[in-house]
């Protein structure tokens, strides 16, 4: 029975400590996450409001207060999420603390029943006329070991008092330590969501403006998504003839083929891209993604659909762009009504950086890892500096936050 006892205390114990190890692990998880966010929000007000001398268009302005509610409702959800994960945190304290209070409660008076009864029996004389009255040497001996045992036991249970304390002003000191996180997390959330109602106003205030002149703007996105096609179509070009050329003496299967014919030190070089999927660094040393990948309702027309095959990065002004990975630049594309668009490969896979005003590259050129390819154009009306960025296996595009750190 007491085996059985002892593996269910110790079952309890090594739940609770996993229970709380999982806690510890996702507040710390969560707290990451937060501060992300919070850099995330920084540099937006940085970038963005480094041009507030230019006059943006109402769609720039829009689409940076779409990304701001965005990080700014997400940053809101991860405190909260903190706040409620310290509040189960502080609920189990307090049990924790409640028990420890009942056990020390128990110990304590277990340890004056034990003082009481020492001091009646503390006079020496009894001491001997205890072990006197021994029938034989060996119930003699007997008593002595209680004798000793009763003082160990003693001395134990007053170290057990210590401790027991010295833990419950532990869990107190951790208490109030998780209640002043929690205080400032709900103080934080507070000025967020003040900052998110403005925000929202703002939305609002310049929606219903556009909203009088919908045409005039929803025109404006198409003839952006022209040029933006247009330019992808000459990407899709180069790929497709890139292919060709590389299967032109293979069999008639493979000059067929939808994919790169690779020499063995392109493979080497296409497996190393692909092992560093995630890990690649971003195009730009500061940035923040404006337009994500994939098809999405536009900002300002909701029935208007954007195929974004990349990313669009706001940068700041002059802001160097940098090859995401070492290969070769495939081509330079350079079109009437649009900024130059370089290519770099990297076996079989291509990285596209679009809306380049200076060039640091030609075609042919071997890069390295983080190389200045060039600069960023600036729209000398707006003042916008916007990087967009696609990633290819082959002919198909793929998401590039998939590929870069922390995108």
């Amino acid at each position: 029975m007491f085996k059985k006892n002892l593996y269910i205390f110790l079952g309890l114990c090594l739940f609770s400590i996993m229970f709380s190890f999982a806690q510890s692990s996702k507040q710390k998880e969560l707290e990451n996450r937060r501060l992300e966010l919070t850099r995330e929000i920084n540099k937006i007000n940085e970038l963005l409001d480094s041009n507030k001398s230019k006059q943006k268009s109402q769609i720039t302005v829009i689409e940076d207060l779409n990304y701001k509610v965005s990080v700014r409702e997400n940053l809101i959800k991860v405190t909260n999420q903190q706040a409620n994960l310290l509040t189960r945190e502080i609920n189990n304290n307090q049990k924790e603390i409640s028990a420890n209070r009942e056990e020390l409660k128990v110990l304590k008076d277990n340890y004056a029943s034990m003082i009481r009864k020492s001091y009646k029996n503390k006079n020496k004389s009894s001491r001997v006329m205890f072990l006197l009255s021994s029938s034989n040497f060996k119930q003699a001996y007997k008593r002595i070991q209680y004798l000793n045992q009763y003082a160990d036991y003693q001395k134990k249970q007053g170290e057990n008092i210590r401790t027991k304390t010295e833990a419950l002003q532990k869990s107190n000191q951790e208490l109030l330590k998780k209640k002043e996180a929690k205080n400032k997390l709900i103080a934080e959330n507070k000025i967020a969501q003040k900052a998110l109602e403005k925000e929202r106003k703002e939305h609002e205030v310049i929606m219903s403006a556009i909203k009088k002149d919908l045409n005039k703007y929803a025109s404006q996105i198409k003839e952006k998504q022209r040029e933006a096609r247009k330019i992808d179509r000459a990407i899709d070009k180069i790929i497709r003839d890139a292919i060709a050329k590389s299967n032109k003496s293979k069999s008639k299967a493979a000059a067929s083929s939808k994919g790169f014919a690779l020499t063995a030190e392109a493979k080497a070089l296409a497996k190393d891209f692909l092992s560093n999927k995630g890990k690649l660094p971003w195009p730009v040393e500061k940035g923040i993604v404006k337009v994500r990948y994939g098809r999405q309702p536009s900002p300002i027309d909701r029935t208007v659909t954007i195929n974004s095959n990349g990313v669009r990065i706001s940068t700041e002004k002059n802001a160097k762009v940098r090859a995401v990975f070492a290969g070769e630049v495939m081509s330079i594309i350079k079109q009437k009504r649009s900024n130059p668009t370089v290519l770099i490969k990297h076996g079989n896979y291509i990285t596209v950086y679009k809306n380049l005003g200076k060039l640091s590259v030609k075609q042919g050129d071997k890069v390295s890892t983080k190389q200045e390819i060039g600069e960023v154009f600036t729209n000398p009306a707006t003042g916008e500096t916007v990087l967009r960025f696609s990633v290819y296996k082959d002919n198909a595009t793929e998401n590039p936050s998939s590929w870069i750190f922390k995108m």
